[in-house]
């Protein structure tokens, strides 16, 4: 049974007195429900739902010292937001383990709270998954249906971009998201694990015949990855894989 608020009773609603007057105003228990609905919605998974920018860790072991200025962008990001950022997103990227999925998570859940913007939560590769899907003529739904929250979210993060195998349908699909939300002036908070560099010129190796690191552009398509520094604002994240290093699985 929840619990009754000990302010408004649970009317919603409490009587407050100013310059001799008093009226009905909005308890706060109602304005945090109303965030917490919100939250719901936004389809944060249930492994970060523990993650907020005050649960960040910067100071561990081993951690890298970008990893500070990172959370110190993230909350400059949330208190600007929307008047100041005007659009403008975040593109976090980095090796896997450094926190990038963590910090989006949090953006998004301050956002939410503390700002009262509506967002939603994709993986890259389930997204691209759903609108693969919508092509079975056994389901119902359609591309469009799948891709309009996407579209329409005033906030949305889009984990792990470039994740897919490239073909030229993810590069047609991701072109499609990323210029309707430019066009719409939609905030995007993307994470990644590839470095933000165009398409590399040759073979997949060097001269010792060494396999590169593939890029954003090699995986986005440069056109995409231009449109990017458009949209976003780049914050690089470095060091060591915190799941490795902290956190690994155990039976406590």
């Amino acid at each position: 049974m929840a619990e009754i608020c000990a302010i408004c009773e649970g009317a919603g609603l409490k009587i407050v007195e100013r310059d001799g007057r008093r009226f009905a105003q909005e308890c706060v228990c109602r304005i945090q429900e109303r965030a917490q609905l919100r939250l719901k919605r936004a389809g944060i998974p249930r492994r970060y739902e523990h993650c907020t920018l005050e649960s960040y860790e910067t100071n561990f072991p081993s951690s890298h010292r970008s990893l500070g200025p990172a959370l110190i962008r993230a909350r400059k990001f949330v208190e600007s937001y929307p008047l100041e950022t005007d659009g403008t997103g975040l593109l976090l990227t980095g090796s896997i383990g450094v926190g990038k999925t963590h910090l989006a998570v949090g953006i998004l859940q301050s956002l939410v709270i503390e700002r009262g913007a509506t967002g939603l939560f994709y993986d890259y590769r389930d997204l691209l998954k759903q609108v693969q899907n919508s092509y079975n003529p056994q389901v119902r739904e359609t591309e469009l249906e799948v891709l309009r929250p996407v579209f329409e979210a005033e906030v949305l993060v889009l984990d792990e971009l470039g994740a897919a195998k490239p073909t030229d349908w993810v590069w047609d699909t991701v072109a499609h998201i990323l210029n309707t939300r430019y066009n719409d002036r939609r905030t995007t908070i993307i994470t990644t694990n590839y470095p933000n560099f165009g398409p590399l010129t040759g073979v997949g190796g060097d001269a010792t015949g060494r396999l590169r690191e593939e890029t954003l552009g090699d995986r986005i398509g440069e056109r995409m990855r231009s449109r990017l520094q458009e949209m976003c604002v780049v914050v690089e994240m470095q060091g060591e894989d915190f799941r490795q290093k902290v956190k690994r699985a155990s039976f406590a």
